[in-house]
């Protein structure tokens, strides 16, 4: 009987249903409300010790409730022969201080470097920066707490030049005059500091911390999110069960974290994002396949870097640029089953997810995850789904 009721319910979830259809093109359809408390202003301690909610059948925020787990459960959920895919970005100290000729305080956000040292940039308030305009900077020392009270680091003076608007984000082009010798990302060490996002406003967090204990490739402003739950002893103990693992590289960007301003969310554009799926990722990938195992991306931009990497229609190495814009309807190519965390409302993050199990049972399972009182965003608890949720697709 139980068989029965679950094949009853399977459905191809990357597809919108037709009554959902409009809902499922509109921002609004992508609200909730969520009380301030349960934003995460620091992580849990160790690591592995965030709550991770499951979903793990079709029935899942339709009929059936989700499961209630601690994150170093992990190995017990998944089985022998899956292969974790991870993002293994690792977040630059990008948010820079410094001032006008003038004195004016200015805020720097580097995106991304577009030449040698020269680096596309949120600047605020930037309305009165054109081109020409100069930026000096002030060092600071590591760390993401505290910065006003941290004491100046010897350091040569940095200063930059903005050459030109971009249209895209908004922001400004930056030549920066960097001493011989250096680069900018060497730099960065002692001007620098990791960014947090906006909604994180009282942490005592330190800066590894916001990095996952695999980060190695720089170039990331944001962290994924979804791998910071991860500790040696757990990926070891994976491991030991025949979960394996691999790594991809997206460097967050501005495209993963600005919203989605658009009312129909088909005609938002994704900004650009630097990603690498390398030769021996892919290999791994198809031994998996081949044998019966399941491919569980870890994080929304591990997702972003399998699917962008496979838009020819099969999966292939890859190192370049991706604006893939994920939201229901999207046809499937490489990931069965996510690890992620929880999502800002009306962004892109949430309709990626949604384009796996569906918008109104993923907001169903939201609003289980806010009774139940599950930390969101960066620093929060996670979610599972396993491939048996996802339902059968064509």
């Amino acid at each position: 009987m139980k068989q029965k009721l679950v094949q009853g319910n399977l459905k191809d979830t990357s597809r919108p249903q037709a009554k959902d259809f409009a809902l499922d093109c509109s921002v609004a359809g992508y609200d909730y409300e969520l009380p301030p408390e349960l934003i995460a202003q620091n992580p849990a301690v160790p690591r592995d010790s965030s709550r991770l909610l499951v979903v793990d059948s079709p029935t899942t925020g339709i009929e059936a409730a989700s499961l209630h787990h601690i994150f170093h459960d992990l190995p017990g959920l998944l089985r022998s022969g899956d292969l974790l895919i991870m993002n293994n970005t690792r977040v630059i100290p990008a948010r820079l201080y410094g001032h006008k000729s003038t004195g004016a305080k200015i805020q720097v956000l580097l995106l991304e470097e577009r030449q040698h040292n020269c680096w596309l940039a949120l600047v605020k308030p930037g309305k009165s920066f054109k081109q020409g305009a100069k930026i000096i900077f002030e060092p600071r020392q590591l760390g993401i707490r505290d910065y006003k009270d941290s004491s100046p680091v010897p350091s040569p003076q940095l200063t930059a030049t903005v050459l030109e608007t971009d249209a895209a984000t908004g922001g400004r082009l930056l030549q920066f005059d960097v001493p011989e010798g250096k680069t900018l990302v060497q730099l960065l060490e002692v001007f620098g500091e990791v960014p947090l996002p906006p909604y994180i406003t009282a942490s005592k967090a330190a800066d590894e911390q916001y990095q996952t204990v695999y980060a190695k490739q720089p170039g990331a402003i944001a962290a994924p999110t979804a791998g910071l739950h991860f500790t040696p002893e757990l990926l070891q103990k994976l491991r030991d069960r025949k979960i394996n693992q691999a790594f991809v590289t997206l460097h967050v960007g501005v495209g993963t974290f600005r919203p989605v301003e658009v009312e129909d969310v088909t005609t938002h554009q994704m900004h650009e994002e630097w990603i690498e799926v390398p030769a021996a990722t892919v290999e791994q990938i198809r031994a998996t396949k081949a044998a019966g195992g399941r491919i569980i991306a870890v994080g929304t931009t591990a997702v972003r870097a399998l699917e962008g990497a496979a838009q020819s229609g099969n999966l292939q190495p890859f190192c370049g640029k991706t604006d893939l814009f994920i939201y229901p309807g999207y046809q499937w190519r490489v990931v069965d089953g996510l690890i992620t965390n929880f999502h800002l409302p009306r962004s892109s993050l949430l309709m990626l997810v949604s384009a796996l199990i569906g918008r109104q049972r993923l907001l169903n399972i939201y609003n289980e995850a806010i009774a139940s009182g599950y930390r969101f965003y960066s620093f929060g608890d996670a979610m599972l789904i396993l491939p048996s949720a996802v339902g059968v697709r064509s």
